[in-house]
């Protein structure tokens, strides 16, 4: 009964075998590190956690811009606030317990080995670098069809606008990296705003006020879709899944059997909501931030893989702009927690489609596409490692631990996507011409 409706809904049959291979191969491995440092097992599964719930929700930090002004629907938008006010009501409690056990903000440290207040590590100034590092990833992650971790889980799904894109973001992290941080050593540079939050107005104050401006967005997001409805532009939230994504109707559902077509389905093809994606992703990044002491990032292993690309031709990386990723480089990259859980979401998110049994490589592209997938990757590495962070460190993971620069990246990544979509729209695939509801 599961491969007929396999073959019913042109889903391939044999690849959740695959799946499970590449699913013990992952076990297999994590192994293997435990046996080299007992948390990189860690990194591991939060990545195919993360990878996992990314894909299964079709979830992304670049639809909840895209989404909302291409549909008029806010389902994916609202979503990520929901997601942003959970992790930080967690946050703020893993914030204060370890304030109360002696532990310091992450710039306060006089030593290695004093507590630091897990997530701090996320704060830093809001200034040039991050308005210009924003502003280019924003117009990156809409070139290039996905951000820091969607442009990670794409590549899992197969997507060849990721799969042109990711080599770009690492190419370019680097250079990124060291123009961001000789803006910060000049004058200008120093310019800016560096607050976090409980260290003006508590904890209490901090995640009130965080609340409060996720309810602000809230409205700001119901408002712009009541706009884009009464204007014509309104596509329901479900209207562009998939047939074998949605619920099996109850009159068609087959009492429970592990066999059965109807509990396949639910475990492993049906599309989860943006909402439950948010549940997950919050999940996989409280993972994060309790075994690890840090926020969740993405780019910094990028750095780390880039120094070790250029290394290759001799190049030397002596500049301060790199000494927090100094550790990382003394050993063997695939040694390193980044990348280990950077690679768990490629895997988790290609785990996630070989059990629906959707998993295809799509390399079908116009020249144009190509090189906008290019370009929007390479903008992407470039502006994330200027503002010292992509979607993930510096939005989601700064504005969850309260640092108030996060939301100058947001308003600048915005911006950026904006520009973006106005300036491609109708020239690269993944930016289709906007048509107006007054449009002939």
């Amino acid at each position: 009964m599961i491969s007929e409706n396999f073959e019913k809904y042109g889903l391939k049959k044999s690849q959740p075998i695959w799946g499970i291979v590449i699913a013990v191969l992952a076990i297999i491995w994590g192994i293997y590190l435990q046996g080299k440092s007992a948390d990189l097992p860690v990194y591991l599964v939060a990545g195919i956690l993360i990878g996992y719930v990314l894909t299964r929700s079709r979830y992304g930090f670049a639809g909840g811009v895209k989404r909302v002004f291409y549909r008029g629907e806010s389902s994916l938008t609202t979503a990520i606030i929901v997601l942003f006010a959970i992790t930080a009501m967690v946050n703020i409690g893993i914030q204060w317990f370890a304030s109360t056990k002696g532990a310091v903000p992450a710039w306060q440290a006089t030593s290695p080995t004093q507590a630091v207040i897990p997530g701090t590590q996320n704060v830093r100034i809001g200034n040039i670098p991050v308005i210009l590092g924003g502003f280019l990833f924003g117009m990156g992650m809409i070139m290039a069809g996905g951000c820091a971790s969607g442009t990670l889980s794409d590549f899992g799904e197969g997507e060849g606008h990721a799969w042109i894109a990711l080599p770009f973001f690492i190419l370019f992290a680097a250079p990124g990296q060291y123009l961001g941080y000789q803006m910060d050593q000049t004058a200008i540079g120093k310019i800016g705003i560096n607050v976090w939050l409980p260290q003006y107005v508590g904890y209490a104050g901090a995640i009130a006020i965080t609340l409060v401006i996720m309810l602000i967005l809230y409205g700001i997001t119901k408002a712009y879709e009541n706009k884009k409805k009464a204007e014509g532009m309104y596509l329901p939230p479900n209207s562009d899944w998939e047939d074998f994504e949605k619920p099996i109707p109850d009159d068609e559902k087959e009492p429970f059997k592990w066999n059965s077509w109807s509990t396949y389905h639910k475990f492993f093809v049906e599309r989860w909501t943006f909402l439950v994606g948010s549940v997950g992703v919050a999940i996989g990044a409280i993972f994060v931030i309790t075994t690890t002491g840090k926020a969740w990032g993405v780019t910094t292993p990028f750095v780390t893989a880039d120094q070790k690309f250029f290394g290759l031709f001799g190049m030397k990386f002596t500049s301060g702009a790199f000494d927090e990723t100094a550790k990382a480089m003394s050993g063997p990259l695939l040694q390193n927690g980044g990348t280990i859980r950077n690679i768990g979401i490629v895997a988790g998110a290609m785990i996630a489609f070989l059990m629906a049994g959707r998993f295809s490589m799509k390399f079908k592209m116009r020249f144009s596409d190509f090189m906008g997938y290019a370009v929007g990757g390479a903008f992407m590495g470039f502006g994330a490692r200027m503002a010292r962070g992509c979607n993930i460190g510096a939005l989601y993971s700064s504005i969850t631990n309260f640092s108030l620069h996060g939301y100058i990246f947001m308003f600048f990544l915005i911006l950026g996507a904006a520009t973006a979509i106005k300036l491609f729209q109708g020239r690269i695939a993944l930016c289709p011409r906007y048509l107006s509801p007054n449009a002939a």
